[in-house]
């Protein structure tokens, strides 16, 4: 029998309950013992969904309170010594208030310690908590999440397959905290951990145990392929008779196929469909004891599967190693989907025509089950009638109308070099803009938003109910406006932002607005702790039909002599941010997004706003994994941002933002982007990501974050005179802005407000000095 195979399934709830169960347990609102129940609640609905589905490899120990790295980090005991006066609080499970520590800092009861850094997961808007490591890190088994997780399932009368990252990719996500040692040494340190694991699991009467391990998709060099076939000798070993399943995705194997085939595991998962071409060479040299998790079904899109071309590979597959040895799956883990496309009721948002081209977890969950069934050979009416139905929806998609409009592909082709270059260099462009705004040395600003307080996200709510008229809400937005800029130039900000109080989410606010998107109204899904995003979705061309934020921004401008900076999020950002149509190249729908923005840009200029901000923080995010691919990404990601900001006057000054991303191998091209100010998020690393900067001597001004704003704890004045130092030590005053390191839109305002007073405080020092 073909069995049904999931690697992971969406944490957060149908309807958001984990974020809100977290929130209330950061406010105090809730206990521990209230906040673990909620999280047992979402494991258990989740178990069963599975179960329902007919899936038969159901994960456990996917759940995670803030991120999966972070609980392995808590598992293995790699804990790093600022957080020694919280170890007191650890408990055999969670250890919520070290957990919470870690990941968002704290500062209460005289303890005052800094969150650990966050960065992307792979190419994924995903942040998981980075681990820290130094030259005699130790390791010890702290929590046992993995255990209590499977036994609870296994209450509940479901087997599951605990899910634990593996030692080698769990290695190379982390960073070395001081010199003179490779964090992948420690792994002699590290596997004793992972076999006590292994043998509290076998012990517990675990079947199967899932260890991801991504990095078998990434460029890695002999010493680490050998390396993996000594680590899992040791595991397999570990694991006294359970079935151990190797799990790689977002990415074929290549020229990992040979070490990855050649472990000693029952089961090997494969992500065909962003290595969808790898099946052929695998067929052609897999073991004979190795079984196959074919992962067919798009674990980070909402597409629906297109069945004909999945059963393809399936039966390629069964015909080479039989039945038994082949599984069907998601490509990854549904953690990138929504949860259930069936709480979508809103047609004027989500049109029926473009919902039945979708699949969120759920649904994808049917998907596999309908493939095994369908690949069995054995189809009974309903199977059969369901994939017409998937015929059918594929057809329709491709060839509705709704999807394609020539002006808009005549545009994009019509695109030259001159649209993408700007009319002077940046020195010239930097005279005629400090003629104009008169800018003092270490000039403040904040990144764009400011507090969603409760009051704005009803308001909000309000009039999507229509509890309140559209004149009543921009009554209120205007006053929440005029207040913040007021509280800027009371803090005496440089360039001063509107607060973007109208806005809901950086993407999905443009997308709303935008020709080609569709929306949903439960379409979370987990960016980081809890945070969730609702990606919009591109099913068609896009282009811009009027205005979509000259009106706040020119009347914030119209309050105040000092600058305001019109806020845009970049093409590429909102590609990758979205749920990206896949019936076309990614770089022809980033072209469309750039030329929309485009014509934005010049509207604010137009209105007098003189700077302008294009954020790209998914520009790092959706780079390539492997090397060979990477530049002819960044030739077109660059391109479209250039297209989108070189058509202005020279006095017109274009920031970007981008945040959590390692720039050291592609700070040339951020560089050609050829933005006159870029700021980006420095404080979690201490000004380590500037190095990058410093070391290729980029040419164009720089604002590094000297405020965390993912942790609720003040930094002191102190604090970020110490940073900008650091800042000033390797890069040239003149070039240097001062700023937090993202938006403030989830932040509370006292916070807020003490945190810029310091931030303008420790700007006016160093001036001063």
């Amino acid at each position: 029998m073909l069995l049904t195979n999931n690697l992971g399934y969406p944490r957060v709830g149908a309807f958001r309950e984990l974020k809100k169960a977290n929130e209330a347990y950061w406010a105090k609102k809730i206990s521990a013992e209230e906040l673990l129940q909620a999280g047992l609640k979402i494991r258990e609905g989740n178990w069963k969904t599975q179960k329902d589905a007919g899936i038969d490899l159901i994960p456990s120990n996917d759940f995670s309170f803030y991120d999966q790295v972070l609980d392995l980090s808590l598992t293995v005991g790699a804990i790093p010594a600022r957080y020694n006066s919280l170890l007191n609080k650890i408990d055999r499970q969670y250890n919520l208030d070290l957990y919470f520590a870690m990941a968002r800092g704290f500062q209460e009861g005289g303890v005052d310690v800094t969150a650990m850094e966050m960065t992307k997961w792979f190419d994924t808007n995903y942040h998981y908590i980075v681990p820290e490591f130094v030259k005699d890190q130790a390791f010890k088994l702290t929590s046992e999440k993995f255990l209590s997780e499977y036994n609870e399932a296994k209450q509940q009368g479901i087997e599951t397959k605990p899910v634990i990252l593996g030692p080698i990719s769990y290695l190379l996500l982390g960073k070395e905290k001081e010199s003179g040692f490779n964090r992948i040494d420690l792994i002699d340190k590290l596997l004793p951990v992972y076999e006590e694991i292994l043998a509290k699991l076998a012990d517990a009467g675990a079947q199967y145990v899932q260890i991801d391990e991504p990095f078998l998709a990434l460029d890695i060099d002999d010493a680490t392929r050998e390396l993996y076939g000594k680590v899992f000798e040791k595991l397999a070993a570990a694991a006294k008779g359970i079935k151990l399943i190797v799990a790689t995705y977002f990415e074929a194997l290549r020229d990992n196929e040979d070490t990855a085939l050649a472990l000693p595991v029952h089961a090997l998962h494969l992500d065909l469909v962003r290595g969808e071409n790898q099946l052929d060479s695998i067929l052609a040299k897999v073991p004979a004891n190795l079984t196959l998790s074919l992962g067919v079904v798009e674990g980070r899109n909402i597409w629906k599967n297109d069945y004909e071309k999945s059963l393809g590979k399936i039966k390629q597959a069964v015909d080479k190693l039989g039945k038994d040895r082949v599984w069907v799956a998601p490509s990854s883990s549904l953690l990138h989907v929504p949860f259930d496309l069936d709480n979508e009721q809103n047609e004027e948002s989500l049109p029926a025509e473009v919902k039945n081209w979708l699949a969120f977890a759920k649904q994808k969950l049917a998907e596999v089950k309908d493939l095994a069934v369908l690949a069995e050979g054995d189809i009974d009416a309903e199977t059969q009638k369901r994939f017409e139905a998937n015929k059918a929806a594929n057809e329709s998609r491709r060839t509705s109308p709704l999807i394609h409009r020539p002006e808009v592909k005549t545009r994009v082709s019509n695109i030259t070099d001159d649209d993408a270059t700007r009319t002077s260099k940046f020195n010239d462009r930097k005279a005629a803009q400090q003629a104009k705004f008169n800018l003092p040395a270490f000039a403040t600003t904040t990144i764009g938003s400011f507090p969603q307080t409760k009051d704005v996200r009803k308001w909000r709510a309000d009039l999507k109910k229509g509890s309140i008229s559209q004149e009543q809400y921009d009554k209120e937005i205007a006053e929440e406006t005029e207040r913040t800029i007021r509280l800027q130039e009371q803090l005496d900000i440089d360039v001063l932002v509107h607060g973007e109080f109208e806005r809901n989410d950086m993407v999905e606010y443009f997308g709303e607005q935008l020709a080609g998107y569709a929306f949903t109204q439960n379409g979370w899904v987990q960016s980081y702790g809890s945070r969730c995003v609702k990606p919009p979705i591109i099913y068609g061309d896009v282009f811009r039909p009027e205005d979509m934020t000259v009106r706040w921004s020119a009347y914030a401008q119209s309050l105040t002599n000092r600058p305001v900076k019109g806020m845009l999020t970049g093409p590429v950002t909102i590609l990758q941010w979205s749920f990206v149509r896949n019936d076309q190249p990614r770089s022809t729908t980033t072209y469309q997004i750039a030329l929309a923005i485009l014509d934005e840009v010049q509207a604010l200029e137009k209105a007098g706003i003189k700077i302008i901000q294009i954020d790209e923080p998914a520009i790092r995010e959706g780079l390539p994994l492997r090397k060979a691919d990477q530049q002819d990404y960044l030739d077109w990601a660059v391109r479209a941002f250039r297209v989108s900001s070189s058509n202005v006057d020279d006095d017109t000054q274009i920031h970007t933002h981008m945040c959590y991303s390692e720039f050291n191998d592609i700070i040339e091209d951020i560089a050609a982007m050829d933005a006159d100010v870029i700021t980006i998020e420095t404080s979690r690393s201490q000004m380590e990501l500037l190095d990058a900067f410093a070391d290729f001597k980029y040419p164009n001004d720089i604002g590094p974050g000297v405020y965390d704003i993912h942790s609720p704890r003040v930094p002191s004045t102190d604090e970020m005179v110490n940073l900008l130092r650091k800042a000033k030590a390797v890069v040239p005053s003149e070039q240097l802005w001062v700023n937090p390191d993202c938006g403030l839109k989830t932040r509370a305002w006292p916070e807020t407000k003490a945190a810029l007073e310091s931030m303008v405080e420790a700007a006016k020092i160093l001036r001063a000095e």
